[in-house]
This record gives C-alpha cells, structure tokens and sequence, in this order.
C-alpha cells in the first residue's frame, strides 16, 4: 500500500476498458453494489447527461465517480476509492475535477444522497461547500434514509477560487 498523501494516480475519463475494475471497487464497498451491466450501460448515455471518471494508479483504477447532468443542476450519482487506496485524496481529486468540469459546462448546482452515518464522506462533502437539505426516508436498499446535500452557485468565480485553493 503507497503512503497517505502520495499522488500516483491520474483522474481520467471514464471508458469501457474501465467497467470491470470499477464494478470490483463498487461491489467490495457496498453490500448491494450497483451491477457490472448497470456500468456499461452508463457510457451508452450521452456526455451531456453523464459525466463520469475514474482515478488510474499503477495497478488500474482505484476510485471513480459519476455525475448526472439534468439543465443547470448536477446529482452525483456514484463515488468510490477502492478501500486499499482510501486516505490518500483519490475522492477529494476526483470531486475536483468533477466538479471543475461540470462548473465548465455552466452547471449552477449539485445534489447528492449520503447515509448519515458516514461521517467520512459527509466532512469531505462540506469542505466542498454541500450543505444538508433534506432527508429521503428509506433511500437505500437497507431502508436506511439518506442525508439530502446540496451545493450552490459552482460556477461562480468565487467557487472556482475556493476549488483552486482546496487543489493547492
């Protein structure tokens, strides 16, 4: 295992020779993973509904992330760093470009769902500027309801310096 903070990874975008390794990831993190058929089917949509993309070390992937695009709004929809490879900025890298390109794209705001539990992803998800909004009651397959986030305003210039200050 590489040390916490190394950067041996590229975030690139998301192909079809990417679909196994990402379907591994998602399939050792979740206890009802999204299926290997429901990956594929996510490069047949087109690049102005989706945004996805995967995080390369040396040995393949090792995180991913995925974006619906719907007007001026942005829901993501999936994120995950193979556990292995956890603590060493692959998601924060991986928000980054996310959400840098989709601000390029003139997208005004992101949702997403989170449990309330994971304490992880919420902190990182508010140094990006989510806040909670809601709750979706029984959203996972679990019935545990999801913490509702929002962000706003991603394509002022004000966010895109906060982005440049968090990258530094």
């Amino acid at each position: 295992m590489n040390k916490p903070g190394t950067n041996d990874f590229q975030i690139v975008a998301y192909g079809r020779e990417h679909v196994k390794q990402v379907f591994a990831i998602e399939a050792e993190l979740n206890p009802e993973p999204w299926s290997e058929q429901l990956f594929t089917d996510e490069l047949t949509v087109p690049e102005t509904s989706r945004h996805w993309l995967v995080a390369l070390g040396p040995e393949g992937v090792v995180g991913y992330a995925g974006s619906m695009l719907i007007g001026t709004e942005a829901h993501l929809m999936n994120i995950g760093v193979k556990p292995t490879q956890q603590r060493r900025g692959i998601a924060k890298s991986l928000m980054l470009t996310m959400l840098a390109d989709i601000a390029r794209k003139g997208l005004v705001d992101m949702t997403l769902e989170v449990r309330p539990d994971n304490t992880a992803a919420i902190s990182m998800y508010q140094k990006f500027g989510f806040a909670p909004n809601g709750v979706r009651k029984a959203y996972y397959p679990d019935g545990q309801d999801a913490m509702i986030m929002w962000l706003h305003d991603l394509n002022s210039s004000a966010y895109g310096d906060r982005l440049k200050e968090m990258a530094s």
